[in-house]
């Protein structure tokens, strides 16, 4: 069987990357993440990325480049993760989500991420840091 994909953006504007908090289910609520959701039928992981950050974050964005790695989350799903740029749009918390963060490449850490993000979130911030350092 295979695993069903819920993609995530490392929405990064301005040096740094935006990081929104679970606001359900109960056991993920108070906890960050990156924002996105899962792949319906038909659609590429960019599309569904593009797709799910416009509904939770009410933005216009692009898939840049797939982090390398894909992580384990509740059985039968699989996390991969984008780095993304915004097109046009402020983020706001539309959908799952009760606040937003940007937090620059030495704050990454100042918040609480989901354990599956983690992996993901480090090298989100390695990127900024290069990025910072051009």
């Amino acid at each position: 069987m295979n695993a069903s994909v819920v993609v995530a953006g490392a929405v990064f504007d301005q040096g740094r990357l935006l990081a929104a908090r679970r606001s359900a289910p109960p056991e993920l609520a108070g906890r960050w993440e990156l924002p996105g959701g899962k792949v319906e039928p038909g659609e590429s992981g960019e599309q569904a990325l593009v797709r799910e950050l416009r509904e939770e974050l009410g933005v216009e964005s692009r898939a840049l480049e797939r982090i390398p790695g894909e992580w384990p989350l509740k059985p039968g799903y699989v996390l991969h993760v984008w780095t993304v740029a915004l097109v046009t749009g402020e983020p706001r918390a539309l959908q799952d989500h009760d606040a937003l963060r940007w937090l620059g490449p030495d704050e990454v850490d100042d918040v609480d991420w989901l354990d599956q993000d983690r992996p993901a979130v480090a090298e989100a911030a390695r990127r900024l840091r290069g990025a910072a350092h051009r």
